[in-house]
């Protein structure tokens, strides 16, 4: 019997993360706030049964939310991040072969029992999830990636089916594809969807059963994939290992706005040290830095600009990319304007393993050395004791425009001061 796919995630992530740790917010309206606390980014099921629109700006939902009693989070990277990592290893062990799609999303594969039965299997593993780290995960099985997806939004979407839906019989598929539109499936873009629609495709089963060489004229090979992983056939393998990065980026909006060439200068410094860490940890260099600043778009006087640098010998150390970065950051400022964003971008990324010298910048072999056990040193202590506890000056010391998270709760699995506290009677 052929292995099953499924797609498992854990519903409302963010949300579900702070009810995990905080037992008083269980069967309460909770959302989460992106950064500076703008928008909502997550809402536990009983705050969507509320009405309360995703990506909705807090400053105008306030009130609102205040008088439904809804509990407000800032996002707490630290927390989420390290419960994402407990999730994945405590799937890995029930799974033949286990993808991580994203923080909350993990694809599987694993062989069918003889019965062909997995409902048994997936709702123990839900249980214990739930047990184990307190997150309510679904779970949705299938032959092929795509209808995992789709048998995954049944399982969340339909109470019957309690967290779990299988959907391989063939009969059941083409019913459940008609009742799902073609904006919902997996893989399809607003072209394509526009373009499905304009020729009377309106469902996944009419896109599964549309002629090949139409779809194959709009989306190529692409679109006939798709076609395929519709009529169940597995066309896209699991991917075990990430590939490596082509592009890392670091960017934030700033609590407040940016106003002095020292301010920014702090903010991209930030950033590099930020994205430095991220290189490393990638065992990857840079050969290009480019920096960028803009205004708010929705004032007035909107301005951007960008500078980039190519680098002499590509890098992943801390002070040849703030050097770099910091000479270009006077091309970037402009008086009388409020930036109210910055980020910079490292491209033309290479392995650790590789790097091509050049005549007119000698790096001895023990020089190399000696600044890759430094920048291992720091990365190490800021690892065991917490991101800042070797910082670079540039810098700065608890900048005035650092990221607003007023609702913040406790680094409840990431920070010894922060552990949970049980009181037994």
């Amino acid at each position: 019997m052929a292995d099953a796919l499924g797609l498992i995630d854990a519903n409302n992530f963010y949300a579900s993360c702070e009810q995990a740790f905080d037992p008083a917010l269980l069967g309460r309206p909770v959302v989460v706030l992106s950064n500076n606390d703008g928008c909502v980014v997550s809402r536990s099921s009983e705050a969507r049964q509320l009405g309360i629109g995703m990506g909705k700006p807090y400053f105008q939902i306030a009130e609102q939310l205040q008088q439904h009693g809804v509990i407000v989070r800032s996002s707490n990277y630290a927390l989420y991040g390290d419960m994402s990592q407990r999730l994945m290893s405590s799937l890995e062990p029930f799974v033949a072969d286990l993808e991580v799609y994203s923080i909350d999303e993990a694809f599987i594969r694993l062989p069918r029992p003889q019965n062909g039965d997995l409902i048994p299997w997936a709702s123990a593993l839900r249980s214990r999830i739930r047990h184990n780290l307190g997150l309510p995960i679904a779970i949705g099985l299938s032959t092929s990636k795509v209808l995992a997806k789709v048998a995954n939004h049944i399982a969340k979407g339909d109470r019957q089916h309690a967290g779990v839906f299988d959907l391989s019989p063939p009969e059941e598929t083409t019913t459940w594809l008609k009742q799902t539109p073609v904006e919902e499936i997996w893989g399809v873009g607003r072209r394509l969807s526009r373009w499905c629609r304009l020729r009377g495709v309106s469902t996944a089963q009419q896109l599964r059963d549309m002629p090949s060489g139409e779809l194959r004229a709009k989306a190529g090979v692409v679109g006939l994939r798709l076609q395929l992983e519709l009529q169940g056939i597995s066309c896209l393998p699991l991917e075990q290992q990430a590939g490596d990065k082509q592009e890392t980026c670091v960017s934030r909006s700033f609590s407040r706005p940016v106003t002095t060439e020292e301010e920014l200068r702090q903010a991209i410094a930030n950033y590099v040290s930020r994205g430095a860490e991220k290189l490393r940890r990638q065992r990857q260099r840079a050969g290009r830095l480019t920096v960028f600043a803009r205004t708010s778009p929705f004032a007035s006087g909107f301005y951007s600009q960008a500078a980039s640098v190519s680098l002499p010998l590509a890098s992943n150390d801390t002070g040849v990319l703030l050097q770099a970065a910091c000479q270009m950051v006077p091309s970037l400022y402009r008086p009388y304007k409020r930036f109210a964003k910055a980020g910079i971008l490292l491209q033309e990324l290479q392995p650790e393993s590789q790097l091509q010298h050049h005549l007119l910048q000698p790096l001895s072999g023990t020089e190399q050395q000696r600044r890759e056990a430094l920048m291992a040193s720091i990365d190490d202590l800021n690892r065991r004791h917490g991101r800042g506890t070797v910082q670079w000056a540039a810098c700065g010391l608890q900048p005035a425009w650092f990221m607003r998270r007023e609702q913040l709760s406790r680094a409840a699995t990431t920070r010894l001061s922060d552990l949970p506290t049980v009181w037994a009677r």
